[in-house]
């Protein structure tokens, strides 16, 4: 049986004849149509009549969420890279394409890879209907071009927590700032699709490109170390952020695949990435249907699954507790490999009776079977200071709590020594 193919390869001089060749009747291959875009090659994709893509590099709209639906949809992709055009193959090889012949390849040679990429695809494809086979896997990688490229090094630390404010943006900023004042490259990035707010609290302009501008760079497999630090704002000395959405109903913007590229990027430019994540992990059952629909909360789990290290941030209260316990559950039935750490903020006396702190660590390790890692007190007159004048703990409440507790729990992220000031003022803590 014939090879069903379909090309995109559109404006290139090479074409016609490639396209010539492959029909040829000795190669076992029958071009099914020649697509102009990428929306007409996912049209084509989704009525199962092709086996294989052969596209290129310059093809309008293709991006890695396009490669990611022809591999839901079971076709197999390979690429060809004009070879005037030296990052034509780091191009597409960055949007997840993998196999990459040079243009002028011999049909034979496009022929026999294009029959073991179709080899390389589970037989029975994937199930269009399906609402996971639409997006790309969270946890997966993009395949990285080649060359001279130093490989990921930074850990990433997730910050997230139930809805109610429980203060994940306070904590992220707290911790981004503290590991940078301890010496360690430190990149913030604001990915809440809800109301990230990240570029409000530091000052910042929250109309700069930020995550949204990575994420289309990374789509498009255009995303270095070079144009990350182009993106970034250079807050101080080893602390660099990526600002938010300027507007939440920008979300579509933060396709997972492409954040997960942005991750990988921030792991080379920074030793220490600190994500703020939005709150919703649930998935929208009436989109079920709609397998090109993009689901909003589908960059948080894709920072959960990427990330080293995930901190649950819950409030002291008795309402914020109860909801934490719930989103806990909520991320054990969803994403159960991650191992999250609950840090738990604004702890006073009041809210909960007898010890806050005993009685919190208590009704965590019994309802949601969880330890706590780090308490924070509470410290509304220094978070109050920081939040007027745009500036962080450090700047405006050197001696406060809130801020000694920020910078033991970022040592302990960073994995660097804390300084001596903080060991003993917390000791002096426990002893009071």
């Amino acid at each position: 049986m014939a090879l069903q193919v379909v090309t995109a390869v559109t404006g290139a001089a090479w074409e016609a004849a490639l396209v010539g060749a492959l029909d040829r009747a000795d190669h076992g291959v029958t071009v099914v149509r020649r697509c102009v875009d990428a929306s007409d090659l996912l049209a084509t994709a989704a009525t199962g009549t092709a086996q294989a893509a052969l596209l290129s590099a310059d093809l309008h709209r293709l991006d890695g969420d396009a490669v990611a639906r022809l591999t839901a949809a079971g076709v197999a992709v390979v690429g060809l890279a004009d070879p005037a055009d030296e990052r034509a193959g780091d191009r597409l090889r960055a949007i997840g394409v993998p196999t990459v012949l040079p243009a002028d390849a011999s049909a034979e040679d496009v022929v026999r890879a294009l029959r073991d990429a179709v080899d390389g695809v589970p037989a029975s494809g994937h199930d269009v209907a399906d609402p996971r086979a639409a997006l790309p896997a969270p946890s997966s990688t993009p395949v990285l071009p080649p060359g001279e490229r130093r490989p990921p090094r930074g850990r990433v630390v997730a910050v997230w927590g139930p809805t109610g404010a429980p203060g994940r943006t306070t904590v992220a900023v707290g911790l981004a700032d503290e590991a940078a004042r301890l010496g360690v490259p430190t990149l913030l990035v604001d990915a809440d699709v809800y109301g990230g707010v990240v570029a409000q609290v530091l000052g910042l302009l929250d109309e700069s490109p930020g995550l949204a501008g990575a994420a289309r760079q990374a789509a498009a497999g255009t995303l270095d170390e070079a144009a990350l630090t182009r993106l970034a704002w250079s807050v101080r000395p080893h602390l660099a952020v990526l600002t938010g959405l300027a507007r939440a109903d920008r979300w579509p913007e933060l396709r997972p695949s492409a954040v997960a590229a942005v991750l990988t990027e921030a792991r080379r430019t920074a030793d220490l990435v600190v994500v703020d994540c939005a709150f919703n992990l649930e998935e929208d059952e009436e989109l079920s249907f709609d397998t090109a629909a993009p689901r909003r909360n589908g960059a948080t789990v894709t920072v959960l699954e990427q990330a080293d290290d995930v901190l649950c941030v819950s409030g002291a209260d008795p309402v914020a507790l109860q909801r934490t316990i719930r989103a806990l559950g909520q991320m054990r039935d969803l994403l159960p490999e991650v191992e999250p750490a609950v840090v738990v903020n604004q702890v006073r006396r009041g809210p909960v009776p007898g010890d806050p702190r005993e009685e919190i660590a208590s009704a965590l390790e019994r309802f949601a079977g969880r330890q706590v890692r780090s308490f924070l007190p509470a410290d509304r007159r220094a978070t109050d200071a920081a939040l007027a004048s745009g500036r962080t703990l450090a700047e405006v409440a050197p001696g406060s709590p809130l801020r000694t507790a920020l910078r033991s729990l970022a040592a302990e992220l960073a994995r660097v020594p804390e300084p001596a000031a903080g060991r003993r003022g917390r000791a002096r803590r426990r002893a009071g």
